[in-house]
């Protein structure tokens, strides 16, 4: 069993979206008929008292709507997401069912305007009045009150991480107690104690009034978290199971219903439907307005390409891009013609190849700039992980874990990894890691804050590890 909600805090809501709707309510009437602000015919005006009649049946319904749509499904690590969500639904569910009430009944009160005004203030308040709880709620925890107790399970890198999260959340009121660990070889922790194995989970429980247990183990020990379920089965407990992020790098979570069989997706890629189409609409348009404003600095980077070393301007360079299909990235040539004559070669600080020019492309990212043709071709995104040539991924491939779950995107002219450092010759594992975070989180703002920061560090920052 699990206990998911206060219900102090439950009360404490209810009591003010009731209240607050009815406000709403109320002040759609008057906004709509008393202000002025639009006109009206008199003749169509609802008698106030017809209207305060309704109030009853109005928050009736609400009730019914906002329990419906989770609205009281509180916890301390509840996100404004779900409080977003929930809200969102749950005026939308008792909107329809006031309208489809109004109509059954043939009620006199039928403004639109109003109603659309009673749903967008219905929102409003209800959304700021939980953000002011939910805020000075937290101060509150931060300055400890309202704690409760938990339990770590496990005494690795994970667990240990684990606690780490919870002190730094003092908002959530979570107290870790300390681990709990059967592997008898483990020595003591210096951040808290072990306090006990998994058998002695239920006494633990009692002992130090716990509410919350956090299954925190690598990948490896995962069956233990059957045995820990076992243990709880009689207690009433918050159990959270704390992913091995680093061990399942480019793996995300969703669960659907297939025909009453649970099945968990663990390589969902948000970059499918409305979403790939969001994103090419994005790159197109702002690719054109990037060739129009770069295009003299272009002309004139072409100009001195060709005035300071023989051979062309452009380089045209294999790459592999979406599902590891192969693509000619373009380049302002910044090395020698035959700087590849022995074969492909990693670039290094230093470079003895690079023309007189090269090393000033290549600090200033201005050798990339053709790529936004790419971008135009639907080769290339103007975010993403950056390409590799065939004959590195297949290298790579072979020996960094979940190197090809990068090609489930197409490669970009910037990316997450980029902009935090892992660039040129630096970790290609951290690379991989940022890379495979940006897959799995991706959204059009993601992708709007990733080409802010490529712009800064362009211009006020000290480029590293750019090769």
């Amino acid at each position: 069993m699990t206990k998911r909600t206060s219900q102090p805090l439950t009360i404490w809501f209810v009591v003010w979206d009731l209240i607050l709707t009815a406000l709403a309510w109320l002040f759609s009437y008057v906004a709509r008929f008393y202000l002025g602000l639009i006109p009206f015919d008199p003749e169509h005006q609802p008698p106030l008292s017809s209207y305060l009649s309704s109030l009853p049946l109005i928050l009736l319904l609400s009730m019914v709507a906002y329990r419906f749509t989770g609205m009281y499904e509180v916890h301390r690590l509840r996100r404004f997401r779900e409080e977003l969500v929930a809200v969102g639904g749950g005026v939308a569910l008792m909107g329809l069912a006031v309208i489809a009430t109004i109509f059954y009944q043939h009620q006199l009160y039928h403004s639109r305007l109003a109603m659309g005004m009673f749903l967008v203030n219905c929102i409003f308040g209800i959304l700021t009045a939980r953000r002011l709880s939910w805020q000075a709620l937290r101060r509150l925890r931060a300055r400890g009150v309202n704690q409760s107790h938990a339990l770590i399970i496990g005494t690795g890198r994970l667990a240990r991480r684990t606690v780490r999260t919870l002190r730094t959340l003092s908002w959530s009121g979570i107290q870790p107690v300390g681990y709990v660990e059967d592997e008898s070889h483990r020595g003591p922790i210096a951040d808290l104690p072990i306090v006990g194995s998994i058998s002695e989970l239920p006494e633990l429980v009692q002992k130090y009034h716990i509410e919350h247990v956090f299954i925190s183990l690598p990948l490896n020990r995962y069956t233990d978290a059957r045995r820990v379920f076992a243990a709880l089965s009689q207690t009433v407990v918050d159990v959270q199971l704390v992913a091995d992020l680093p061990a399942m790098s480019g793996m995300t979570f969703h669960t659907a219903q297939l025909h009453g069989m649970t099945v968990v997706g663990l390589r969902e890629n948000p970059h499918h439907g409305l979403n790939v189409v969001v994103k090419r609409v994005m790159d197109i348009f702002l690719a054109v307005i990037a060739l129009a404003f770069f295009a003299p600095w272009m002309a004139a980077i072409a100009f001195l390409v060709k005035l300071t070393s023989p051979g062309s301007i452009l380089y045209r360079q294999e790459r592999c891009g979406l599902n590891g299909s192969a693509f000619q990235m373009l380049k302002f040539r910044t090395m020698t013609q035959d700087a590849e004559a022995s074969g492909p070669q990693m670039t290094a600080a230093n470079d003895s190849r690079r023309t007189p020019i090269g090393t000033f492309l290549r600090v200033t990212n201005l050798d990339e700039l053709p790529q936004l043709f790419n971008v135009l071709w639907g080769d290339m995104s103007l975010v993403g992980p950056r390409p590799e040539r065939p004959v590195f991924v297949r290298k790579f491939s072979k020996t960094i874990p979940n190197y090809m779950a990068r090609h489930a995107v197409k490669a970009g002219m910037t990316g997450w990894a980029q902009v935090n450092g892992w660039r040129g010759n630096s970790s290609l594992r951290k690379r991989v890691q940022f890379d495979l975070y940006y897959i799995t989180h991706w959204n059009p703002f993601f992708d709007i804050r990733i080409m802010f920061l490529t712009i800064w560090r362009m211009l006020f920052q000290k480029q590293k590890h750019n090769y």
